[in-house]
């Protein structure tokens, strides 16, 4: 039987990498994608272009992504624009536009497609591939294979991206990451034990912040460290579930398989406190946080590359009972502030009384960027929450109103 090869294919920096085609003179400077149409370039009498810088920007946008040359100053995707112009104000700012990237991203797919046909699409730059039947995959370990699908991706859009080639999609994803820009990254089971235990924990996707934090707590900082940790220990400080995964995911081991078919139908953001904290006493606390969750958000959807309809809150109380709330917008967005604006409306339903444990923003109803007729528009104007102002029902202060760069 064929020993299975997964591939992970992940397009470099793409927004930015798309722009840079078509403005080849800003190779190797640091630029940003995140501004609106007014920060389109200028073109001068004698036919150069005159660029929008980050010195210059006053707004609530972010950053959808941004070159290796622009990350280097720590300017990353879901940042503010004016966080991001204090750190690299002379970075290029350049106009989001999404059919140019849909565009793209149709072509680097359909190339991986002429080759492997078992492709399960991750979004608008990233898709897994099993490459277990290719010629010569069970030879070289997926070697050539990988380097035919960034030879096709390549000749199809002029772009390059980082292929990670292992047994299952956990290690793969992992495993594009290590040689960006234009990598490619082989690994075996037997392999593990040398180049994947010494990282930290919060290498393995799904490890998010808070969870390393409690990793950190409990003396597991390494993947290595995790895999060697007591099954019954990450049991008992996680949960059934969680703690199962993570001792099989620090030895390597993932059996999901490829989904060919099926979308997400929704892609949520929450976060559990470290104690319980009260609408109105805990109110700046609870402002940032969901400021933070719906940037977040917003980044997700992003680099996922869908856009959303429906927004909703999730919240844990005290006694743990859990409340939901939805709201439909009139357009789908992918637009950070839309996101608190509908956040901030489904919480005037919700009686804050009781402390809360956990806080969550979900986006529902969800279009995929490729699919919708033009860019994604932010959803229709609603009044921001204002501070000290009353909840509908139950006259309770709101969280705070959106604060700058949100």
């Amino acid at each position: 039987m064929a020993r299975r090869l997964i591939a992970h294919l992940d397009m470099d920096a793409f927004y930015a990498s798309v722009e840079l085609l078509r403005y080849a003179d800003l190779r190797g400077e640091p630029v940003v994608i995140g501004g609106g149409r007014d920060h389109a370039p200028h073109v001068m009498p004698d036919g150069t272009r005159r660029y929008a810088r980050l010195r210059s920007y006053v707004g609530r946008g972010v950053i959808t992504t941004a070159t290796y040359a622009a990350r280097a100053f720590g300017v990353n995707s879901g940042l503010g624009l004016m966080k991001a112009a204090a750190l690299a104000p002379e970075a290029v700012l350049l106009p989001v536009d999404f059919d140019e990237y849909r565009r793209y991203s149709r072509l680097f797919k359909a190339a991986v497609r002429a080759i492997a046909p078992l492709v399960e699409d991750r979004g608008i730059d990233e898709i897994y591939v099993d490459v277990s039947v290719l010629p010569g995959a069970q030879l070289d370990g997926g070697r050539a294979a990988g380097r035919a699908l960034k030879d096709a991706v390549f000749a199809a859009t002029g772009l390059t991206c980082s292929v990670g080639v292992t047994p299952n999609k956990l290690l793969s994803k992992m495993c594009s990451e290590f040689d960006k820009p234009d990598g490619l990254t082989l690994l075996t089971e037997a392999e593990i034990p040398a180049r994947i235990w010494p990282l930290p924990a919060r290498k393995i996707n799904g490890i998010g912040p808070k969870a390393s934090a409690r990793l950190d707590a409990l003396g597991i900082h390494s993947i290595g460290e995790l895999a060697t940790a007591s099954p019954a220990l990450l049991v008992a400080e996680f949960g059934k579930s969680q703690g199962a995964w993570l001792h099989a995911a620090a030895h390597g081991r993932d059996d999901r398989p490829l989904v060919m078919a099926s979308e997400p139908k929704s892609i949520s953001r929450e976060t559990t406190f470290e104690r319980d904290l009260h609408a109105v006493r805990d109110r700046a606390a609870l402002t940032a946080l969901l400021n933070e969750l719906c940037l977040a958000l917003a980044g997700d959807l992003a680099r996922k590359g869908y856009a959303s309809r429906t927004i909703g809150i999730k919240l844990r109380f005290d006694d743990f009972r859990i409340v939901t709330r939805d709201l439909t917008l009139p357009a789908h967005t992918m637009d950070a502030r839309s996101i608190r604006r509908a956040a901030g409306e489904c919480l005037k339903r919700v009686d804050l009384t009781r402390r809360l444990r956990l806080l969550g923003v979900r986006a529902g109803a969800l279009a995929r960027l490729a699919d919708l007729v033009g860019p994604p528009h932010a959803a229709e104007p609603m009044r921001p929450p204002v501070a000290n102002e009353p909840a509908a029902h139950y006259g309770l202060p709101l969280f705070d109103s959106l604060p700058p760069g949100v």
